[in-house]
């Protein structure tokens, strides 16, 4: 097989033109076969707009056509497929996994393949009903404390973008397997080389369906409204857990994949003394702009319909030496009402695969570290957390607060503010331009949910990526609070082989503080996989 790297062609081209680029820097005549590695876009032109590509390509006669190439562009290579440490298990261990997040779900998807017929516990409803769960509470403003943005069968990142990017090295071919189990389990081929893959939370939603469905057929086990409420502990090792405070399930292995949220389930950890700690996370705002503005800015145009609609990425350093920067930047979509507490608001950003609609959103978030808790204990993040939420729900009174971006600003730079005052400067956002929100709203004082240094620190921020994006600071764009559950404020201790202080039990995932998004998290998912499998196998041959 050979490599070919940096093939640049504009965003229109045809299937034709790749072809013959490729054969024309390949000097052949035989037309190749084709596998698109990796697929980006350069817009350092715009609006001329092009896509850069990484191709594998396969030709007859290989080494002969290989010493006529350029060495530059071309070079030979070998793709070495991931392999799972154990093809076929028939013993009678079976492993619990509690959360069917994606960490959960790649991790039972994994041991159900290999033979273990593991059984995963959901505190939450299956996506189907937690899909109406949700839409009725933002609609009707009900609040399921056990079925809703955060908490149900595909993990938190079910309602968001579904992005599947991720910032994690791979070198042991784990990232591949989770995009390529993603596309057997029903999302686009894309996904295997955008540069920046999603599908959208329509798609998640059925794809987390069909890897349940797959769990199943292979002997593995799904429970829902099953919320482990301890841990059955005998010598310093893990023997079962206990589900809904009244039935026990024997179990010497079970994987801990908790979502960033499940903060009940983060107490009783603690009273059970399994070593854990406070971590840094970030906290803040959801903006919205329009979408045209974005696309503008990105693409040099109002649209641009091969690559629909543009996202951005900025970051900055605030006076204080804090970190500002976007995150989940979701095109075309919506910010939603992600609360999963009575008497506390988040918020979060969702869109669906066609990113289509009329307003861009994306977080703007300010590293808070340990020293910023009002405590020292592994649990203080998430008092500070709840102190933000239960803030936010006050100045709303129950809805999202909404405020433009100049209120905003000018509480930050300690500017009088009355009420309803008017944005005098001038906008290049039209009069027209509304909020698209996925809950009850109202207009309240976001700058009121957040401390004088990460209030400072937020609109710094937002100073310096408006001399980035033109238009991105504007008097009159929106801003949403409190952005909350960007990351788990916890994490759980494990050692070499993934366990925790409590023998047998492994710490999985976003929740669990080992992952930062729904590849991340997948791809941890699959590394304790490894692990469990492996561990079983060697305590079946010693006994």
């Amino acid at each position: 097989m050979l490599r070919i790297n940096q093939l640049k062609l504009p965003v229109d081209h045809t299937e034709e033109e790749l072809i013959r680029r490729v054969k024309k820097l390949l000097r052949c005549e035989e037309t190749p076969q084709i596998t698109i590695v990796r697929r980006s876009i350069d817009a350092r032109k715009k609006p001329e707009l092009y896509f850069n590509y990484i191709l594998n390509v396969q030709v007859k006669n290989q080494a002969s056509v290989y010493r006529k190439c350029d060495k530059k562009q071309v070079m030979a290579w070998k793709e070495i497929p991931y392999r799972f440490p154990v093809a076929s298990y028939a013993g009678s261990a079976r492993p619990v996994i509690i959360g069917t997040g994606p960490a959960g779900l790649f991790c039972g998807y994994m041991l159900a393949k290999a033979g273990f017929k593991p059984v995963l516990l959901e505190r939450g409803a299956p996506v189907e009903q937690r899909t109406k769960d949700v839409e009725k509470f933002w609609e009707e403003g009900m609040l399921n404390p056990e079925s809703n943005v955060q908490f149900g069968e595909g993990g938190a990142g079910t309602f968001s973008d579904g992005k599947l990017n991720t910032l994690v090295k791979d070198k042991h071919g784990r990232n591949r397997e989770v995009l390529s189990l993603f596309v057997e389990a029903g999302a686009p081929e894309e996904i295997l080389y955008d540069h920046k893959p999603h599908i959208g939370t329509d798609i998640l939603t059925r794809v987390v369906v069909n890897m349940r469905q797959a769990i199943l057929k292979m002997g593995g086990e799904v429970c829902f409204h099953a919320k482990v409420t301890d841990l059955c502990i005998e010598d310093g090792r893990i023997k079962g857990v206990l589900i809904n405070g009244c039935k026990k399930l024997d179990a010497d292995y079970v994987v801990l994949a908790l979502g960033h949220s499940a903060r009940d389930t983060f107490e009783m950890l603690y009273e059970k003394e399994i070593k854990m700690e406070a971590k840094p996370f970030a906290v803040g705002m959801r903006l919205e702009h329009p979408q045209e503005l974005i696309n503008i800015s990105q693409y040099g145009k109002r649209q641009e319909k091969k690559l629909g609609n543009a996202s951005y990425k900025v970051t900055a350093k605030a006076w204080d030496g804090r970190g500002v920067y976007s995150f989940c930047m979701c095109p075309g979509g919506y910010v939603v009402n992600a609360s999963s507490e009575p008497g506390r608001l988040a918020v979060n950003g969702m869109s669906y695969s066609g990113r289509d609609g009329s307003n861009a959103n994306s977080a703007v978030i300010v590293s808070v570290t340990p020293e910023d808790y009002e405590a020292d204990h592994p649990l203080a993040g998430i008092a500070f957390q709840r102190k933000l939420e239960e803030k936010a729900f006050a100045v709303g009174k129950g809805k999202i607060p909404v405020e433009r971006y100049g209120t905003f600003r000018r509480a930050a730079k300690g500017e009088s503010i009355s009420c309803g005052q008017a944005e005098t400067e001038i906008s290049v956002i039209p009069e027209s331009f509304v909020p698209c929100i996925k809950g009850a709203w109202d207009f309240a004082p976001v700058h009121e949910i957040f401390p004088a240094p990460l209030l400072r620190a937020l609109a710094e921020g937002m100073e310096q990526f408006g001399r980035t994006i033109k238009g991105f600071d504007d008097a009159r764009i929106f801003v949403a609070g409190v952005e909350s559950r960007t990351s788990s404020p916890v994490r759980i201790l494990r050692d070499d082989e993934l366990q925790s202080s409590l023998k047998g039990l492994y710490p999985c995932g976003e929740g669990a503080g080992y992952a930062g998004g729904i590849t991340s998290a997948a791809m941890d998912g699959i590394y304790v996989a490894e692990k469990v499998a492996a561990h079983i196998i060697e305590n079946e041959k010693e006994n």
